[in-house]
């Protein structure tokens, strides 16, 4: 075992990051697709 394994910075769950990161990017994208539907239905 290495010395990393050992001694890790964040004991926390990998899923809880993955889903927090997927949400935040689905919600990016989502706006900026709104955004555009509203641009091109007032255009």
């Amino acid at each position: 075992m290495n010395e990393f394994e050992k001694d890790v910075q964040s004991k926390r769950n990998d899923a809880v990051d993955s889903g927090v990161g997927f949400g935040v990017s689905f919600l990016f994208f989502t706006i900026i697709f709104l955004i555009g539907v509203t641009i091109k239905a007032i255009g």
